[in-house]
């Protein structure tokens, strides 16, 4: 992208393009032919998953009136105590957060809030949900503008923490079961799989850490593993794969 396009970007779109620029980035945004206001609105314009926008979620905190940036999955909700629990530790509480208020604090307006190049400091969080894509894609500044990255160069352009702030399904609607029987059905086929093969990721839209083992419940890996298997290459992935199928084994017999 050269200067000319740059200038022809809304202003907010234009804020961003330089900061991604600066930080040597290497997916500067797009415009998108619609609005892309709501994360399914994104999903369905870049046709991929919902989880794979990086929505973000903006509130007020009321002892200093600065605004916290949750960034997490378009298809996952913030528990606003996970939230006050690791942003409000003289026990004050999150406040509502107006469109007025996320102008001022962020410089965009609501629904192309991005999560980088503020006009002030804002704390941001990145939900450890994200780890389960290989790339995200971010508002830009603009209703209509996205970039692309991954949750790792997320965390390091915006400085923020990689954290749990998702609400938790009912123990009840746990999937543990379907986990099991998917990784097993997903581990025979890479097993099966010629060399050279394209190998799937693991992720099946289920990402919670268990504190007494470590291992996500959607597909038994743990928040490194997650992490690394961008850059995994074929051998390492077939390893994993064999792992999972060996936890997997393990709960189900458990």
């Amino acid at each position: 992208m050269c200067g000319a396009e740059l200038h022809a970007l809304p202003d907010g779109v234009q804020r961003v393009a330089a900061f991604l620029q600066q930080n040597g980035h290497a997916h500067l945004p797009v415009m998108l032919d619609g609005a892309a206001r709501t994360a399914q609105q994104a999903a369905d314009a870049l046709g991929v998953e919902l989880g794979q926008i990086a929505k973000s979620i903006v509130f007020r905190r009321k002892v200093d009136d600065v605004a916290v940036m949750v960034v997490t999955s378009g298809d996952q909700r913030v528990d606003e105590r996970k939230v006050e629990a690791l942003v409000c530790l003289d026990g004050k509480r999150l406040g509502r957060a107006d469109a007025e208020f996320v102008k001022a604090k962020t410089g965009f307006s609501i629904g192309g809030v991005a999560p980088v190049a503020h006009a002030t400091p804002v704390v941001v969080l990145i939900d450890q949900s994200l780890l389960r894509f290989v790339e995200v894609w971010a508002a830009a500044g603009h209703p209509h503008a996205v970039f692309r990255l991954t949750a790792d160069e997320l965390g390091r352009l915006s400085g923020a923490p990689i954290v749990e702030t998702s609400v938790e399904l009912p123990r009840e609607e746990e999937p543990t079961n379907r986990s099991i029987q998917l990784m097993a059905m997903g581990a025979l086929e890479v097993q099966n799989s010629l060399a050279g093969a394209s190998i799937a990721s693991p992720c099946i839209s289920v990402c919670r850490i268990r504190a007494d083992t470590g291992l996500c419940e959607g597909c038994f890996r743990t928040l490194s593993e997650i992490s690394a298997w961008s850059q995994a290459d074929e051998a390492d992935k077939r390893q994993i794969w064999r792992v999972i199928a060996q936890r997997a084994g393990a709960a189900r017999s458990d």
